[in-house]
């Protein structure tokens, strides 16, 4: 099975061959929870989220990538940032593809739905935002998580 490796600060980490836009969404409930996603390429928890297709803007491919691993459709309100770290990169062993760390988080509310698993989501749960410190999860996941906590005034943009 292909895998997804992440490195971040890490010198012997492959050098980046590609920059590609993608979008994670922080989806949050009336009762608080947010709904993440248990990756099957990595076996981490992570917001749901992708990459942008030709045709589409980055909310589009936003509400469409969490629909696609979630089964949770959503409307888009608002931002918490831009997550463009340079050391952070994304390995794909199917392809040799090495992909420097290029997300725009946006925040959303649920329109409609029921959540269902998919080729990229072997499980998709509503959990509590203080809850999230305890599951499995990549630091730049955890990092976007808790800005969305912190209530940010302006979007995170780095």
């Amino acid at each position: 099975m292909a895998r997804r490796i992440d490195y971040l600060n890490d010198p012997n980490a492959p050098k980046a061959n590609s920059v590609i836009p993608s979008a994670n969404v922080v989806v949050s409930g009336d009762d608080g929870q947010i709904l993440l996603i248990r990756r099957t390429d990595n076996d981490n928890y992570s917001l749901p989220g992708g990459t942008l297709d030709l045709g589409e803007s980055i909310a589009q491919a936003a509400v469409r990538e969490t629909e696609e691993e979630t089964g949770i459709r959503c409307e888009i309100t608002g931002l918490i940032g831009l997550y463009t770290n340079p050391r952070h990169v994304i390995e794909y062993t199917s392809n040799g593809e090495v992909r420097q760390e290029f997300s725009i988080v946006f925040t959303a509310r649920p329109t409609g739905g029921k959540i269902a698993a998919s080729s990229e989501s072997s499980e998709v749960i509503w959990v509590p935002v203080a809850e999230t410190e305890h599951l499995p999860m990549h630091p730049t996941m955890r990092e976007r998580i808790r800005h969305y906590r912190e209530q940010r005034n302006a979007p995170y943009i780095a």
